[in-house]
């Protein structure tokens, strides 16, 4: 219920007693600053499960640049929202903030304060309060006194959250009067990721990731220097989408992009799905920055990105990472994040993509650092945090079981959009009976066979943004359900494709994760089965087209090879097993 000002009446405000069904509760403020704050907030939310004796409210500073999705994600959460200078008149029992932003002195009640990234490692230039700047440089954000001090000269926070002790001694070195604020409450992201590890072969499911192929999965902080920023020396950006496409070929690597909340939101998602819009058609996956980011990292296989904190939980956890940005300008001298980019591996945006990932896939080492130094309390953060926030509130913790985080949900299915024409190499590997190699590689692979024994061809999806290049296809595809009634079955459709493109040798429709009706231009009807996690079915069908262009029969062709995954696959005519 909101008030003529536009302020809460219930469960807070003028009267609220009078209104509020349970009015005796104590009051928890969540106090977020922007999206990527409010993340953090969300970890922390479920450690006040099942207390009749909280109300949990909410609130937003309106201190940071980027307020984009902040309505809608403070909606979705469904929490009392009290406007920020409501918050600062209404008493609460705890605050907690994972970000130092805004006129949090003023809050009236105990305050918590977390980070809201791997630690504190990050520099800004001044406090947006507006009341303070920096007397020299650029302190680490949580860390120094500019940033944790009131005008008293008194901290700010009465529990600042640390992961580690080594964090403790930057804070004893740099801001000794906050030292008796400082508790160890380790990382509840973290914690979640660790916990989310043994279903990691769930969530490349969920990514549609199949036999033998290796995610890679572009991740970017903001900042005009990270990878997705246009700011540094070189703009790498646009040359790495495309080195994604030309140099990895589709069926050996899934390719994914984890983008900053404050990128996503600061630019706007429909401007992120049209600056993208040629990488997505070429299989690029864009994920989730809010629920889906800590899935993907787990599913990656190789990580390609910046300074920003994704990248050392992948690290973390051992996932090796290629950096594409590796400014050092935003980080604090000697902390961990930036002792990591120093020494990482770095990206030649100008070398070829493959052998670099290769290289790197083949000689990784997990490092100790960002293993050890991300939280010296792995696995503990919900313990250590809800006997934090109820010492602060006053009253003893709940009695119903230990403090538990949510566990990462299952995120939607997302299979590829391949869209983008693809030049097709095969080879019939005479040594190996039965079997075609087939390298795909989307939108502006190389124009001409890979060597001896390979040939070329171009496969078109019916959805191309281009129609005239369904002109020039010797197959063309698409995928979707048997019995789309737009369509007709997928006879039909085949039938009509190569009615309408007479110079077509091929037309294949995948209905599914492991099998695709094929028709060829003689009329025969063919469908080509394998198991569910093998290739794309749509590559069977280049190698079914090369293989009978090769003079082979259909039913002799039992395997498809990409890379070094052989897959084995099952012709049969009309719905029969071909005969002898």
């Amino acid at each position: 219920m909101v008030g003529s000002a536009g302020w809460l009446r219930v469960p807070v405000g003028v009267g609220a007693g009078r209104w509020a069904t349970r009015g005796r509760c104590r009051r928890v403020l969540l106090v977020a600053h922007n999206v990527t704050s409010a993340t953090r907030l969300l970890d922390v939310l479920p450690l006040f499960r099942d207390d009749l004796r909280v109300q949990l409210l909410a609130t937003c500073t309106g201190s940071s640049a980027f307020q984009g999705g902040m309505a809608e994600l403070l909606a979705e959460v469904g929490l009392p929202v009290l406007p920020w200078e409501q918050a600062l008149e209404t008493p609460v029992d705890l605050a907690v903030s994972a970000s130092l932003g805004g006129q949090l002195g003023l809050i009236q009640g105990k305050l918590a304060v977390l980070s809201h990234g791997v630690g504190y490692n990050k520099t800004l230039s001044t406090p947006d309060t507006g009341h303070r700047t920096p007397d020299t440089g650029a302190p680490v954000f949580g860390l120094s006194r500019e940033w944790l001090l009131g005008e008293d000269g008194r901290p700010v926070a009465d529990a600042l959250v640390l992961s580690h002790p080594e964090q403790l001694e930057r804070l004893r070195a740099d801001c000794p009067e906050a030292v008796p604020a400082a508790v160890l409450g380790g990382d509840p992201c973290f914690d979640r990721i660790l916990a989310a590890l043994p279903y990691r072969d769930r969530f490349r499911r969920a990514l549609d990731l199949r036999d033998g192929q290796r995610l890679v999965l572009l991740n970017s902080t903001w900042n005009p220097e990270s990878l997705f920023g246009d700011g540094g020396r070189d703009d790498v950006l646009p040359l790495l989408l495309r080195r994604l496409a030309a140099d990895l070929p589709a069926d050996e690597y899934r390719c994914a992009a984890v983008l900053h909340p404050n990128i996503w939101h600061g630019h706007g998602p429909g401007q992120i799905a049209i600056w993208l819009d040629r990488a997505r058609r070429a299989g690029l996956t864009l994920i989730d920055p809010l629920e889906g980011w800590r899935q993907a990292l787990i599913a990656a296989d190789v990580l390609i990105g910046d300074f920003g904190s994704v990248s050392y939980y992948a690290a973390a956890i051992g996932t090796p990472v290629l950096l594409g940005a590796a400014s050092l300008t935003a980080l604090g001298a000697g902390t961990p994040v930036a002792e990591f980019i120093s020494t990482a591996p770095r990206l030649d945006p100008y070398a070829p993509l493959a052998g670099q990932l290769e290289g790197l896939l083949s000689r990784h080492q997990p490092l100790p650092g960002p293993a050890g130094l991300t939280t010296s309390e792995p696995g503990r953060a919900a313990a250590l945090l809800r006997r934090t926030f109820y010492r602060l509130i006053g009253i003893p913790e709940p009695d119903g079981g230990p403090a538990l985080l949510d566990r990462l949900p299952l995120p939607p299915y997302q299979p590829p959009r391949l869209t983008a024409p693809l030049r097709v190499l095969t080879r019939i590997r005479e040594a190996v009976p039965g079997e075609v190699a087939v390298v795909r590689r989307a939108d502006g692979g190389p124009a001409t066979a890979g060597g001896a024994g390979w040939e070329a061809h171009t496969a078109v999806h019916e959805d191309t943004l281009d129609p005239g290049l369904l002109e020039l296809a010797d197959v063309i595809v698409r995928d979707g359900p048997a019995d789309d009634p737009r369509l007709g079955s997928p006879e039909e459709w085949t039938a009509w494709v190569l009615a309408r493109h007479p110079q077509c040798a091929l037309a294949a429709y995948a209905t599914g994760p492991g099998s695709c009706t094929v028709r060829t231009r003689d009329g025969s009807v063919l469908r080509i089965d394998a198991g569910p996690r093998t290739a794309d079915p749509l590559v069977f069908a280049s190698a079914l087209h090369a293989w009978l262009a090769g003079g082979g029969e259909a039913k002799e062709l039992t395997t498809v090879r990409t890379g070094a995954q052989p897959h084995l696959v099952t012709v049969t005519v009309d719905g029969f097993s071909c005969p002898d």
